[in-house]
């Protein structure tokens, strides 16, 4: 990746800054974030978004010159509200190859101060999502994120448990993977300590509630967007950024 610099010029970092104020707005009088347990202790002088490379989960054009890193937990009812979002921008964008989406795991499975978990089982959903990549590679991956998040009922207060994990087998196999070597890959945890190093990554982007997304910009310059943001929101910054740099867009590879 470039080095993250100021792109925007008077003109454009207007617009942008109408759109960021936007955001704010909307997301005041909207679904706030699920916050972290962890969010007392995050950094606040420093963000430090991880660069994306080839060993992210990129659907669309690796090359496009605008990135949508979305760290995101798939029991988190915002999640899932905002997941047809992100399939509407990559519906739009993703053909021209002007727009990529990069998904890390924020599974908040962890404890806060008095001993609750938010998500018991997203870390487990998580690592679901890593061995259907292992088990069919970035395609697979990004079938298996679809059906789980359009089957898996959000954790609320009447669904406190929400999906039946046995299920994780059967969506693996709905989208064409082998539903032993699932089962066995899952069981082995094998991949816990990447849900986690993914997780911590977000720790130190600032990332204290899910979704939040992350817009690099084709200088490389970041923009956090917090939580489930609609997609005329989205469409607008993308559309303003490409427009800043029209000579940096992306054929589709």
């Amino acid at each position: 990746m470039q080095p993250k610099t100021n792109i925007l010029n008077i003109p454009g970092a207007i617009i942008v800054a109408g759109a960021l104020v936007a955001v704010a707005i909307i997301w005041t009088q909207r679904a706030p974030t699920v916050t972290a347990p962890q969010a007392a202790t995050l950094p606040t002088s420093k963000v430090d978004l991880a660069p994306v490379t080839a060993a992210d989960h990129i659907l669309g054009n690796p090359n496009a010159p605008i990135k949508i890193v979305e760290f995101s937990d798939p029991s988190c009812p915002y999640c899932k509200a905002f997941n047809p979002t992100m399939v509407q921008i990559m519906d739009e964008y993703g053909p021209s190859g002007n727009v990529a989406w990069v998904y890390r795991s924020f599974p908040l499975d962890k404890p806060d101060a008095n001993g609750h978990i938010l998500h018991p089982n997203a870390g487990h959903e998580s690592q679901a999502l890593e061995c259907a990549a292992s088990l069919g590679g970035n395609d697979k991956f990004w079938a298996y994120e679809k059906e789980l998040y359009t089957v898996t009922p959000s954790v609320t207060a009447q669904t406190p448990n929400g999906l039946d994990q046995s299920q994780l087998p059967k969506i693996a196999q709905d989208v064409g993977l082998d539903p032993a070597a699932f089962s066995a890959c899952l069981s082995s945890g094998k991949f816990k300590a990447k849900v986690d190093a993914s997780y911590t990554q977000g720790l130190n982007a600032g990332v204290n509630g899910t979704p939040t997304s992350f817009i690099i910009t084709p200088a490389g310059s970041d923009i956090a967007l917090p939580g489930a943001q609609p997609y005329s929101t989205i469409k607008n910054m993308i559309d303003s950024l490409l427009t800043e740099a029209p000579s940096q867009q992306a054929s589709a590879q």
